[in-house]
């Protein structure tokens, strides 16, 4: 009914599309999750959601809720309802603890043309989203380009060559990536020139800080008036937004505040002067975005909320993330942001994927102990290098470890305090060792 959520466990293909439309026909909420999500884990989020429907193909969705019966095949004529709520997708975030974030704005055309006018989609545009539908930017991205006139192509998992041949095939003219995703075409090379591009108007980044080598390639290779970031919250309290062509005037910055107000503080909630590094506060222009189920915000006077993003601004209002307050890690009594660590090894031409973490130290309080993904093996001793001629010493990874998975989702996140829990858990070892 009006209101009601639907849990949809479909892949992301036509199944999931129609069943999220199915919701907004009779005025229901769709609150996505993956389809491959363990019974146990799906469990917790329906435990906080509280949905009147869980929908999807695999066992664990079968046994979430009471089977209904199969549906009569008699046509009933749909009430003229709007969702209150469009959608209530989970936290991207990197706790592991579910919270369901429903977000404020009814289910109305108008809602979606400005979001796909915001995310720079026009009209009529083939839109190729590559990532799972269940996270927040390829749910709106496919939303966006139905819901005026185009086009969405749903690849499925993931392939960096299998992408540029989309493109080609279908003559793509937006395409919505997240770093991991762009740096795997980047170490392409030459490979990726075999394909026609130039269909392209707009390729549209976000999720995770990008790179700088990597961005630099894609705006090299495609022209910076193409490459485009988006940076804000699930809640949607404000938003930034920059082009290539900025960012090469700002390079490393997610850009300035274009929706609500973004300001920088430092613990005491008072406004840091550009180039000091503080705790990201976010306010909405027209009041709540969105409400938590399972959570609660992070917020203090006047209407200002944390995502937990630590960052800072340049003279000109341009913003910078340093890394999730969450990740920092104090050695020997500096700080150090693990993002800044991975996108360092992540300039390696082996390493596939990389995660910084900080384990105890006896000399040191905490070391830095980076986790990598290579295509082929390098010693210990040449990362550290590798890092050495990047980053301060101090900023150096101690200790490596190999693993042979992808160390971020599809959404190109990483838990970093699952994987520190993990190694402190396999070394009986605990935060006040």
């Amino acid at each position: 009914g009006v209101g009601d959520l639907v849990t949809i466990a479909f892949p992301s293909e036509r199944s999931f599309v129609i069943a999220m439309l199915a919701a907004w026909s009779v005025g229901a909420t769709p609150q996505p999750v993956a389809a491959n999500m363990p019974a146990a884990e799906l469990a917790g989020v329906v435990e906080v959601a509280q949905p009147s429907l869980v929908v999807g193909t695999s066992i664990a969705a079968a046994t979430c809720l009471p089977e209904l019966p199969a549906p009569s095949g008699t046509e009933t004529v749909l009430p003229d309802v709007t969702s209150p709520n469009w959608k209530a997708p989970m936290s991207g975030g990197s706790t592991g603890k579910p919270k369901v974030i429903v977000a404020a704005m009814p289910a109305e055309v108008e809602t979606v043309q400005l979001l796909a006018a915001f995310m720079q989609m026009s009209a009529g545009d083939v839109a190729l989203v590559t990532a799972p539908l269940h996270h927040n930017g390829p749910f709106l991205s496919t939303i966006g380009a139905l819901g005026t006139g185009g086009h969405a192509i749903l690849p499925g998992r993931f392939d960096a060559e299998t992408t540029l041949q989309l493109v080609e095939r279908h003559a793509v003219q937006w395409m919505y990536l997240v770093p991991t995703m762009m740096s795997r075409i980047t170490k392409l090379g030459e490979a990726r020139d075999r394909y026609d591009v130039s269909s392209l108007n707009a390729v549209m980044h976000m999720a995770a800080p990008c790179p700088p080598h990597v961005k630099l390639d894609w705006i090299e290779w495609l022209g910076g008036e193409k490459v485009w970031e988006l940076y804000a919250g699930t809640e949607a309290q404000a938003a930034t937004l920059i082009n290539g062509l900025e960012w090469l005037e700002h390079r490393g910055s997610v850009g300035r505040c274009v929706v609500g107000e973004m300001e920088v503080t430092d613990a005491a909630g008072n406004p840091l002067p550009p180039g000091e590094v503080g705790e990201v506060w976010l306010r909405s222009p027209v009041g709540p975005t969105y409400k938590y189920l399972g959570a609660t915000a992070r917020g203090r006077e006047g209407g200002w909320e944390s995502l937990g993003d630590l960052g800072w601004k340049d003279a000109d209002g341009y913003l910078y993330l340093a890394d999730r307050m969450t990740d920092m890690v104090l050695v020997g009594g500096s700080n150090v942001y693990p993002a800044e660590v991975e996108a360092a090894l992540d300039e390696h031409p082996s390493v596939m994927s990389s995660a910084v973490i900080g384990l105890p130290d006896d000399d040191l309080g905490n070391r830095l102990h980076a986790i990598v993904q290579l295509d082929r093996e390098v010693s210990d001793d040449a990362l550290a290098a590798w890092c050495r001629e990047r980053l301060t010493k101090y900023k150096v990874p101690r200790t490596f470890e190999r693993v042979d998975e992808p160390l971020r989702d599809e959404a190109s996140k990483v838990r970093r305090s699952q994987l520190r829990a993990d190694r402190l858990a396999s070394a009986n070892l605990t935060d006040e060792d």
